[in-house]
């Protein structure tokens, strides 16, 4: 169902319960109000005919007929009762009147507690009344024909006023639901132009407060993190495509002119050895891009791990790898409260890579010392800081360095592929952790890792 129709629904359901609760409650009071007035006309009724009868003449019938003949306010159908002490039956309004409910309700009547009865379709009440110290029980009865006509009518009323509102709910409904869900038909309708060849296009943000607004704040940030993935994956396809090309169309090529010029087993063998070298570098750029690929993914297995421990390692295959470079270790204050000191929950293969990685690009850009300090953020949060003297990153190139094969300009004439930094990355916020870079172009590069502990 659309929310367009889910929301007239609703609002049409709560506001014509809301109605029927009014009308209810209006029906109610006044069926309640017409039978409090009418059972105080019967009271009044009694009551007066009481009086008339045992105060005004000592002939009880003489007396009725006079008073009958005076009253204006007779009631439809009207039937009195009287009993004396002893529950004898003194006088009754016509002889051929029942008594059967009238004896029935005679000792349910109480001085001050009138009784209310049904007696057949009629309306009766029953009051006590004392004369001359003796108690009497009266009874009156009659049918309250204009209240009931008044209360058809309500009825009546009350009906045609709830089908009216029904049918002004139902469109006042549509109207609202209509105006509300106008501004997301308008987000729909923009969000349908927008196709892989227009992902620079956004959606209208209306008044940048509302729900919709939100929404269409959201769905920019989205489109704007797909243009970039999208930018992304481009550039890569263009870089690899450009790294593996090159020493491919070398080994091509040193294959095609050993096979066409190479005359004895000398000259083959420096081909071949060429060609060797070629095959290293597209293995080696293969394995980099398995691994980037490998780590996206989140399921490995975690286990608490020493990083101090992955340092070391990272730092001895540096050593070898870069046996002409300095390399100075050093260890920031402890936490007290802290009971496993340099203890991660990840992976130690991967966090010795990333570590790895660090090193290798402080190593193979500057020809100084590296400084390398594993110390505390706070007890939650191991940092490691990886700085080195070397030619640093120009500012236009350093937001772009943890791009999947992008190097920076000053940095392509030494070896490598710019998979490192990504891989670091991805590895690093895989284990909730950040890395972060700053640089100036030949005041060296530095990098800090920041990874939450076991505690």
């Amino acid at each position: 169902m659309l929310i367009r129709n889910k929301l007239i629904l609703r609002f049409t359901l709560l506001v014509l319960l809301i109605q029927l609760c009014l009308s209810g409650f209006i029906y109610y009071f006044y069926a309640t109000s017409r039978q409090q007035r009418f059972d105080d006309r019967l009271r009044g009724k009694a009551l007066m005919t009481t009086r008339l009868l045992l105060r005004q003449s000592p002939h009880p019938a003489d007396a009725e007929r006079n008073f009958r003949r005076r009253d204006l306010m007779t009631i439809v159908d009207e039937r009195v009762s009287i009993y004396g002490p002893g529950g004898h039956l003194l006088y009754t309004s016509a002889d051929s009147l029942s008594q059967k409910h009238n004896s029935a309700q005679l000792e349910r009547i109480r001085p001050g507690a009138p009784v209310r009865f049904r007696d057949g379709n009629l309306e009766a009440v029953g009051v006590y009344y004392l004369f001359d110290g003796q108690p009497y029980h009266v009874f009156a009865a009659g049918r309250d024909a204009f209240g009931y006509q008044q209360l058809a009518k309500l009825r009546l009323i009350l009906l045609v006023g709830n089908v009216g509102g029904l049918v002004l709910i139902v469109l006042a409904g549509w109207y609202f639901a209509d105006q509300a869900l106008r501004p997301m038909a308008r987000v729909v309708r923009q969000v349908e132009k927008i196709t892989a060849s227009r992902l620079n296009t956004r959606v209208h943000e209306g008044n940048g407060t509302d729900e919709i607004a939100q929404l269409a704040i959201t769905f920019n940030g989205m489109l704007s993190r797909v243009e970039q993935a999208f930018e992304m994956q481009k550039s890569f396809l263009s870089h690899a495509s450009h790294e593996l090309r090159t020493p491919l169309a070398t080994l091509r090529g040193t294959l095609e002119t050993s096979l066409a010029y190479d005359q004895n087993l000398a000259e083959a063998k420096q081909s071949q050895a060429t060609a060797v070298e070629e095959l290293k570098k597209v293995i080696e750029l293969t394995n980099g891009l398995l691994a980037l690929a490998k780590a996206d993914d989140a399921s490995f297995r975690r286990e608490p791990v020493r990083l101090d421990e992955c340092l070391a390692r990272a730092l001895q295959i540096s050593a070898a790898t870069y046996p002409a470079q300095t390399l100075h270790l050093e260890y920031g204050d402890l936490p007290a409260e802290v009971e496993d000191v340099f203890v991660v929950p990840g992976n130690e293969h991967l966090l010795t890579t990333s570590l790895l990685n660090l090193l290798d690009n402080a190593c193979k850009y500057s020809s100084g010392a590296v400084w390398v300090v594993l110390g505390y953020d706070s007890p939650r949060q191991l940092r490691v800081t990886v700085r080195d003297a070397g030619i640093g990153i120009a500012a236009p190139d350093l937001s772009r360095v943890f791009e999947p094969l992008y190097r920076a300009a000053n940095g392509k004439s030494r070896p490598g592929y710019g998979i490192g930094l990504a891989l670091t990355k991805k590895i690093v916020e895989l284990h909730g952790g950040r890395i972060e870079l700053t640089s100036a172009e030949g005041a060296g590069t530095t990098a800090t890792l920041v990874l939450p502990t076991a505690a």
